[in-house]
């Protein structure tokens, strides 16, 4: 937004659109930012659903340490094209579906708080209660 607070929100979420773990970042960051944060804590799973702004080979090679294949599209201003399952990728409106039920949340839509802590806490809260219903 021109002028105010900017944030991204970086979520994992399990295959049924289920948020696990969350990060917050300024909103001019990259997203690799919040890819190198949360890789520590993905669980154990075969695939990983991500949209372009995930597409590095550094992260690509991380998760394929962890043993996990990657469904990234490649951005599209990348030399070599990358190959994903393009019918596995339109699961990830799961995800998509999981951050406009956050949304759903007026004080988390509309970003009240100015601190990055408190916001990340109204969004916990949110993910907690979205997690259980």
């Amino acid at each position: 937004t021109k002028g105010g607070m900017n944030t991204k929100l970086h979520a994992i979420c399990d295959s049924q659109g289920r948020p696990i773990d969350l990060f917050v970042t300024a909103g001019q960051v990259s997203d690799y930012i919040g890819a190198r944060a949360l890789l520590g804590g993905l669980p154990n799973v075969k695939w990983l659903l991500g949209d372009r702004g995930y597409d590095a080979d550094w992260f690509r090679e991380a998760l394929l340490e962890k043993g996990i294949r990657a469904c990234i599209p490649g951005r599209k201003k990348r030399k070599t094209p990358v190959k994903y399952e393009k019918r596995r990728y339109k699961r990830r409106n799961r995800i998509e579906i999981m951050f406009g039920r956050l949304k759903d949340w007026r004080r988390v839509a509309t970003r009240y708080d100015r601190c990055p802590k408190v916001f990340l806490s109204a969004i916990a809260l949110a993910a907690l209660v979205i997690y259980w219903l």
